[in-house]
């Protein structure tokens, strides 16, 4: 009898055991992976961006990069972190996003893409050239060392035409205080800054005036050589011009302008403004 009894309890003692056995193998919890939580990390990055939650999706692409920086990932959400602050026009927060990658990233294949992207974030905070000359150098620099290390690429195109768009607006500042010191009769300045124009920027559309003004300012305080010189500069190079018009109102009628083989008008390729920009990422 006892040992029947034993018999039963040893067996009943093997079914609990074996049925809690059972019961805890499936509690057991797998922990994710490290490249699919960057990889999770960064598609809520990308979700948040369509969605227009940027700081949420530079939050998540900046993770992204923690989690894992050996990840080819880790360059990828750097790069989306900083196009995030950049499309909300947070662009103290993308340039310095972008500047740490040069230091992190130097040799990514998307290089030239981060040297252009801090010039648009310069550039789009040009507002007023007498006020914002901070931001239009720093973009005039940034486009200026991508046209000359990238030239081949799509960035560089677009980077020539902003330059261009750059120095009207540089030579539009020149022209603005040289007109400024014309008025207050403050011959030697406005001369200076007149020149500026025709030698720093003269394929702008203010060389022709700065010639003018030229003429004006050197007929006025009775230096009538350098006034003609100018004159046959501006004939030269834009005798079709309003300007050139206004510039042989100052002389007699008998005064012709003296053919001068020395100075060639400089022209500028038009350069088409690119539209789009592939995707970096698809």
């Amino acid at each position: 009898m006892y040992i029947l009894r034993a018999l039963f309890l040893f067996f009943f003692f093997i079914i609990l055991v074996s049925c809690s056995k059972e019961k805890i193998q499936p509690s057991v919890i797998k922990e994710k992976s490290l490249e699919l939580q960057v990889l999770e990390a960064y598609n809520l990055g990308k979700d948040a961006l369509e969605g227009g939650d940027v700081l949420y999706a530079a939050k998540k692409f900046n993770e992204a990069e923690t989690l894992f920086p050996q990840s080819e990932y880790a360059p990828k959400s750097a790069l989306m972190a900083a196009y995030s602050y950049y499309v909300q026009d947070y662009y103290q927060d993308s340039i310095a996003e972008l500047k740490r990658f040069l230091r992190v990233y130097p040799s990514h294949k998307n290089i030239s893409y981060v040297h252009y992207l801090i010039g648009i974030c310069y550039f789009e905070q040009i507002v007023d050239e007498k006020k914002d000359l901070q931001s239009i150098q720093s973009a005039k620099t940034n486009f200026e060392f991508l046209v000359k290390e990238y030239p081949n690429t799509e960035y560089a195109l677009d980077a020539e035409f902003k330059l261009s768009l750059i120095n009207d607006i540089l030579a539009s500042k020149e022209m603005y205080i040289g007109r400024y010191y014309f008025e207050r009769k403050k011959w030697i300045p406005a001369i200076n800054r007149f020149r500026t124009v025709i030698e720093d920027y003269d394929t702008t559309i203010y060389t022709a005036e700065a010639l003018h003004r030229l003429v004006e300012v050197h007929y006025v305080i009775g230096l009538i050589d350098e006034a003609e010189k100018y004159a046959q500069l501006l004939g030269y190079n834009y005798g079709s011009s309003e300007w050139y018009e206004n510039t042989y109102s100052l002389f007699n009628k008998n005064y012709k302008i003296k053919e001068n083989n020395i100075f060639k008008e400089t022209k500028k390729k038009n350069k088409k403004i690119l539209k789009k920009f592939k995707s970096l990422f698809e």
